[in-house]
């Protein structure tokens, strides 16, 4: 059964598969119509600035939901510990405990990432500054919170890429298991 595609954010998540397993520059229009079952005149008529307003509307997507998942809780929750522990539980959710690629920062390390250099620096700024937030609200000095959540990023993404790199979910799954530790303090004084 065809699938049934009303709305341009029929089509994000399918997209959002085509450049995690392809990259942008990877991404052929042939690859992104099988993968949608559309043709070229629906994907012109949903994006009419091609493949690059593909990516950004799959960007801006990825944006919203780690807004409304990761930032708000970490920047809103009245307890910074519940915070930390929803977020790192959408991150495991989100990042499939490790079997998914981030397709931001894929694309900050490929030849992509001057196109859209603006919105990758602000999802990962937004991302250490609302954990940043999260960490001094639990008492936590400025500078410890900044190394802390500027460590948990760069060892969720790291851990991403490992796992993927070995076939193995351990490596994110161990991370994120220390991550709650060492950001909630458990087992620490505080």
């Amino acid at each position: 059964m065809a699938r049934m595609i009303r709305e341009r954010s029929d089509v994000l998540p399918m997209l959002a598969e085509v450049f995690r397993e392809h990259g942008f520059e990877g991404a052929s229009l042939a690859l992104i119509t099988a993968a949608t079952g559309l043709g070229k005149g629906s994907l012109y008529h949903f994006f009419p600035g091609g493949k690059e307003e593909m990516a950004a509307a799959v960007l801006e997507e990825i944006d919203g939901w780690f807004e409304r998942e990761i930032y708000a809780p970490l920047r809103h929750q009245s307890d910074p510990v519940i915070a930390i522990v929803i977020t790192l539980g959408a991150v495991e959710d989100y990042f499939r405990s490790g079997r998914r690629v981030c397709l931001v920062g894929a694309f900050a390390l490929g030849e992509t990432r001057d196109r859209f250099k603006e919105g990758l620096r602000s999802y990962f700024t937004r991302w250490i500054e609302a954990l940043v937030m999260a960490l001094t609200r639990s008492g936590r000095s400025d500078r410890d919170a900044r190394l802390l959540a500027e460590d948990a990023v760069l060892s969720i993404q790291g851990a991403i890429v490992l796992s993927r790199a070995l076939d193995d979910t351990g490596p994110f799954t161990r991370t994120i298991t220390r991550l709650r530790s060492a950001l909630t303090g458990s087992g620490q004084p505080r």
